[in-house]
């Protein structure tokens, strides 16, 4: 079983803000991008990078590695960013993100970068690589864990439910789905645009083990996958509840900073274009516990 001891669980949340800033900064200097999924779904990132995957960055070929799918990969500044946190290139090449010849473009390339498993650009297609995926490494007699990252939105691509048959039909437990379940998309809220609940009796017809956690919640994430690990007979997804923008007051809840970096926007509730980076930067302080100086 899976299991996070309180030291490792502030370890990740201050590494998740310390993550959070660096967004913050390579999206500003991007002058384009998508923040408010990226913010979120910083703790799901960290726990599978830094606490839960089994993965060598100096060896990303390595064989008996886990695999994670991003198939939303507009989303895929967070990954890009705990990629680097993690070792697998030079931090200092995040500030290239979406910049002419840079290898960290706004949506993933396979074999770009070393440990990207997959190009994601066409939303719900991480899910059938996935499938794909945990069905080959099963005939091979792996061990590995297959993970894939989707958003809520993406949900309402139909191929989502072919994979979603596919895995059940096949009771492949050796994969596990998390949702960011962030509730918009970016024309809106996803009740609004193409309603999506009951989402948890969806995913038991189609014969996944389901949970649902706070996907902020560190302790809860790692507990919930630990126990998809533990389920023989189906998949697993687990719905994670987040709050998009998370931890940038000015963006959280708010659907229009879907796909805006800061600087590119202004709200009513927001500072202005060119303050929004360091209101942001300043407003993550003490998230984890971490502070940092205003004038770095």
């Amino acid at each position: 079983m899976l299991t996070i001891h309180d030291k490792k669980v502030q370890e990740l949340e201050e590494r998740s803000t310390e993550i959070r800033r660096d967004l913050i900064k390579m999206l500003t200097n991007a002058g384009s991008g998508h923040s408010a999924g990226p913010l979120d779904l910083t703790e799901i990132f960290v726990s599978l990078y830094f606490h839960v995957m089994n993965h060598k960055p100096k060896q990303p070929k390595w064989k008996h590695r886990d695999r994670l799918y991003l198939s939303c990969g507009h989303v895929c500044p967070i990954q890009y960013t705990v990629m680097a946190h993690a070792g697998y290139f030079p931090k200092k090449e995040l500030m290239t993100l979406r910049k002419l010849g840079s290898r960290l473009q706004g949506h993933p390339e396979y074999g770009a970068l070393p440990g990207l498993e997959n190009t994601s650009g066409p939303l719900g297609n991480g899910s059938s690589q996935a499938c794909g995926s945990a069905y080959s490494l099963r005939m091979d007699g792996s061990r590995s864990h297959v993970y894939c990252v989707m958003s809520d939105g993406e949900l309402q691509e139909g191929i989502t439910w072919e994979s979603a048959m596919f895995a059940g039909k096949y009771r492949l437990n050796n994969m596990t789905w998390i949702i960011d379940r962030n509730n918009i998309q970016i024309d809106g809220n996803t009740e609004d645009i193409m309603p999506e609940e009951p989402l948890r009796d969806k995913f038991e017809a189609f014969n996944f083990h389901v949970m649902e956690v706070d996907g902020h919640n560190i302790r809860d994430l790692v507990d919930a996958i630990g126990q998809g690990h533990a389920v023989t007979e189906k998949p697993t997804v687990i719905i994670a509840h987040t709050i998009p923008g998370k931890g940038v007051p000015f963006m959280e809840y708010d659907f229009r900073w879907h796909g805006a970096p800061p600087g590119k926007l202004e709200t009513e509730t927001s500072p202005k274009k060119d303050k929004q980076m360091q209101v942001a930067l300043n407003e993550l302080r003490t998230l984890g516990g971490k502070i940092e100086s205003e004038h770095e």
